[in-house]
């Protein structure tokens, strides 16, 4: 075999400009690690600057000399030849602002337009310009919005649709987005919601399979990891739009269900002997040890345990200041900190688990494989849960998942963070093996941008704040579908979108609106409020009767305490003075049916 690479091929290098020749059109670039390349210019690249969703085409060729300052972060698309010991000749360049110290990703308004954007992409792909009918509702969409011929409603996907629009209006207070928001949750409660009196508790189907005027009601997952059971992070995930919307709106139904979700996931899926929450159940029994569930019976995993917070725990919490979710959340946190970390073995957390908490690791599809999106969520919400209840461990392990995971799990070439790999190295291997390929997915990109953003926010360090710009500039240069709408679920390596089988749709079982639009409103808070230390706006609509004491709650999350404060606070596009700028609470006035409140938070000075 060749010890050099003979053949010519293209590739992204990103990396920082650390000198430029205009003469000579020769740039080097250092990357994240520290290697530096030239790269030839001499061909006249095309050059742009990046841009938003549904913003035209900005070109910045005319401009590369003087842009091409030293320290400038960017992306260099190009040809790599082989001769004279390898050559890099550039093709496109794109510049992330138009100073070398300019993110446009960090303006004001960015997130909140993308987030806009993304709503009326899923509004006009489901419900076109008629009204907003649910029974049209589709769970598959193709990469332009089109819908496919399967006519199945799954459950999951409605609620991140519904996540994904109350939280526009929470950014926006734009009308159209909770009518979705709100018509979404009738929906789920009406046709995929089970009320079972006799346990006192509600759980939720899988779906439905709609044909004309009649549906079929599909009780147990359908998706092949959890085939004819039912899975914890199904139940978990039903909650999340609704929950967000239950923030908007004080709806006390919603409160009802989701306490009512919850005491089935105490009688059936947790563990009262050794901890935590099981995988799956089976469909008939309830039952977390029946032998119908194969490899699934006394499971226990990163969803099962940990996906609560993300999904809805944190943000109910967040309605109601109720103590009993908060405690939830610290025992969440507290497991995850006590069982996930293998670092003795391993620089990836463990995911998967039998009931005594020994390591499952030849299960399904996971074997002993890292998914390297669950070491940064975790990362992302202990930082969140140490504002709530601050304790070392939580800090010193989200610190360590920061620190440890860039190495490991990013691409320090070409910028994005990786899918799944192997967690421990085999032989002589030098790096971690993928387990399938080395795509990159939307929704990992997400666990990387807020883990780095929250860590940056919170304890500081430009190690994170570099993370952070890094991961936001590989989203928003190669994940947004600027053609079609909405953002792609894959790219290849160099960032190229990745379009095949249900990867190329914007709607299928495993993508919605969620992780795209939670990723554009927390992006916005830690960058607005956190990070750059700006005022925002956000939006709700409650019936104040609805309310215990007409009291509702603004904080937009987890943020540590005395980090924010109301500024002022507008009901109904009027001035209005009852509120506790420090406690983030806002008194309404005690009035039948819905007012439009508008709350400005203010960072406080540090």
């Amino acid at each position: 075999m060749a010890d050099a690479v003979t053949f010519s091929f293209s590739d992204t290098i990103a990396g920082y400009v650390t000198r430029f020749d205009s003469g000579t059109r020769l740039l080097r670039l250092k990357t994240a690690d520290g290697r530096e390349f030239d790269v030839s210019l001499a061909g006249d690249p095309s050059a742009e600057l990046v841009r938003n969703l549904d913003e035209p085409y900005i070109d910045a060729s005319g401009h590369i000399d003087e842009m091409l300052s030293p320290g400038r972060f960017l992306f260099v698309y190009g040809v790599h030849y082989p001769e004279r010991g390898g050559g890099f000749d550039a093709k496109r360049l794109v510049f992330l602002g138009r100073g070398a110290e300019d993110y446009r990703f960090e303006e004001p308004s960015w997130w909140i337009k993308q987030i806009e954007s993304l709503a009326d992409f899923y509004k006009r792909a489901q419900f076109g310009d008629g009204p907003v009918d649910f029974t049209e509702y589709r769970t598959e969409i193709r990469l332009g919005g089109d819908k496919t011929a399967s006519h199945v409603q799954e459950t999951d996907t409605i609620s991140r649709l519904v996540y994904g629009m109350a939280s526009a209006y929470l950014l926006t207070g734009k009308d159209e987005y909770l009518e979705v928001a709100e018509r979404g949750t009738e929906y789920l409660r009406k046709h995929m919601r089970v009320v079972d009196s006799e346990e006192d508790v509600v759980f939720w189907y899988h779906g439905i399979s709609v044909d004309g005027d009649s549906e079929r009601k599909l009780f147990t997952s359908e998706f092949s990891d959890d085939y004819d059971a039912i899975p914890m992070y199904e139940q978990i995930y039903a909650l999340a739009g609704p929950i967000q919307t239950y923030r908007v709106t004080g709806d006390i139904r919603i409160k009802n269900d989701a306490d009512a979700t919850i005491r089935l996931f105490d009688k059936f899926f947790f563990d009262p002997e050794q901890g935590g929450y099981y995988s799956h159940i089976d469909p008939i029994l309830f039952s977390a040890d029946h032998e119908s569930l194969g490899e699934n019976a006394e499971r226990k995993n990163w969803n099962s345990v940990g996906d609560h917070a993300p999904a809805y725990l944190i943000n109910l919490y967040l309605a109601t200041g109720d103590q009993k979710y908060a405690d939830f959340l610290e025992y969440t946190f507290d497991t995850i900190a006590d069982k996930f970390p293998d670092y003795k073995n391993s620089p990836f957390v463990q995911e998967r688990f039998f009931r005594d908490w020994s390591h499952d690791t030849a299960h399904s599809w996971q074997q002993n494989r890292a998914v390297v999106g669950h070491n940064l969520k975790i990362a992302w919400n202990l930082m969140r849960m140490n504002s709530l209840k601050a304790k070392p461990e939580y800090e010193q392990l989200a610190k360590k998942i920061g620190e440890i995971m860039p190495a490991v799990g990013s691409d320090v070439q070409r910028g994005g963070w990786y899918d799944v790999v192997e967690r421990l190295k085999g032989g002589d291997q030098e790096a971690y093996r993928f387990a399938w390929h080395d795509r990159k997915a939307w929704w990992q990109q997400e666990q990387a941008i807020l883990a780095y953003l929250i860590l940056n926010g919170t304890v500081g360090g430009d190690a994170n704040l570099r993370e952070a710009r890094q991961a936001q500039a590989f989203y928003n240069t190669f994940f947004l579908d600027h053609d079609e709408g909405a953002v792609y679920f894959n790219v290849l390596a160099s960032g190229t979108p990745y379009l095949l089988g249900t990867e190329r749709l914007k709607g299928s079982h495993s993508m919605s609106m969620y992780h795209s639009a939670e990723l554009c409103y927390l992006s916005a808070v830690y960058n607005n409020l956190l990070i750059n230390r700006r005022e925002m706006d956000f939006h709700f609509q409650p019936d104040p009767t609805n309310l215990p004491d007409r009291v509702l709650r603004v904080s937009p999350d987890l943020l540590p305490a005395g980090s924010v404060r109301i500024a002022s606070v507008e009901i109904d596009e009027k001035p209005y003075t009852d509120f506790d700028a420090d406690a983030l609470t806002v008194r309404l006035p005690d009035v039948q049916g819905r007012v439009k409140v508008k709350v400005r938070l203010r960072p406080v000075t540090k």
